[in-house]
């Protein structure tokens, strides 16, 4: 990914270290650095904190231009990130209602919560009023993570056994094009994107976007590469794909109101047709297998999918209120 331009002390300090280790101060100068931030009053939308853990995070996934692959597993970088994480997480768990629900009744929960969603609307208002520019921009946020769309999820694989393993393994083969490069979800989104003018390099547009979006691709990050929280991002998959087929009916309908063919709206068509499948799987077979499986997991499963509802509703939530005041939803690229 290329290296993002900072959006504080913390991040400025952070990019330089990593970069040139020590070029910042010393690892109590980054920590302390750390501390500062992590004490900032709405963590979910402070631009230094949540840039701060995409670019830590990044370094489990492709990794940053110019820095070296062995400071993932830098001590002190992973301090930082635990300072982040702590508040972060604490965050999140406060914004949620988590439902109680016997283990045996995990699945039937999931699907009630996505039954009961009632966010902003935001699928609507692009199959319906949209118009280029915000189709970009939606594009534009939604980039961060289908980029590297499953890869999130996918770091449960190797912490679930038997057929709850099975069960997360035929999702994500899917969502990986079954073998074939040209079908895996995050290559259709780029053409999505290249069909919309978009540049979709990996990581290219994540200056544009706001501090909450990049929060609800790291909650996903943090789920994914805790193993305690396993069960979270469990049930944070479970519910992405309960809640995604007629979402995504709606965003293919709006690029053909604007004359978009086929090419561009394959991302949205296939995941129609392939989330409708992986609904059931996740939420009975995964979700609702491991909860069974692990019963002291139940909780986190829960907690897993509603932060994921309510992290994607604050998204759409600014998205929506900075359309209808007719401004850009987008941080300005200066």
């Amino acid at each position: 990914m290329p290296l993002p331009a900072p959006r504080g002390r913390l991040s400025a300090a952070l990019l330089a270290h990593l970069v040139e280790p020590g070029s910042a101060g010393t690892a109590q100068d980054l920590l302390d650095l750390a501390r500062a931030a992590a004490s900032t009053a709405d963590v979910l939308r402070d631009e230094d904190v949540q840039l701060s853990l995409t670019v830590l995070y990044e370094l489990s996934y492709r990794g940053l231009a110019g820095v070296d692959d062995a400071l993932e597993w830098d001590l002190d970088l992973l301090r930082v990130r635990q300072t982040l994480e702590e508040p972060f997480e604490r965050a999140v768990r406060e914004l949620v209602d988590v439902p109680a629900a016997e283990p045996g009744d995990v699945a039937e929960t999931l699907f009630r919560m996505a039954a009961e969603d009632d966010g902003p609307g935001l699928s609507r208002y692009l199959a319906r009023r949209a118009d280029l520019e915000q189709y970009r921009e939606f594009l534009t946020h939604r980039s961060v993570y289908h980029l590297k769309e499953a890869d999130p999820h996918t770091w449960a694989i190797p912490r679930l056994a038997g057929p709850v393993k099975a069960a997360l393994v035929e999702v994500q083969s899917d969502e990986y094009g079954g073998g074939r490069a040209d079908r895996m979800h995050a290559a259709l989104f780029a053409r999505t994107m290249r069909a919309l003018g978009l540049d979709d390099t990996y990581g290219a547009l994540v200056d544009r976007v706001p501090a909450i979006t990049l929060a609800s691709t790291n909650a996903m990050s943090m789920f994914g590469l805790h193993r305690r929280l396993r069960a979270a991002v469990v049930g944070h998959l479970a519910v992405f794909e309960m809640t995604s087929s007629i979402p995504n009916r709606f965003y293919g309908n709006g690029l053909r109101r604007l004359g978009f063919d086929a090419d561009a709206t394959w991302f949205f068509d296939e995941h129609v047709e392939a989330d409708a499948v992986h609904e059931q799987i996740a939420g009975r077979d995964l979700a609702g297998g491991l909860a069974r499986r692990e019963p002291h997991l139940t909780g986190d499963v829960l907690f897993g999918a509603a932060a994921c509802l309510a992290l994607d509703g604050l998204v759409a939530a600014h998205v929506l209120e900075r359309w209808e005041e007719g401004r850009s939803s987008l941080r300005d690229p200066a």
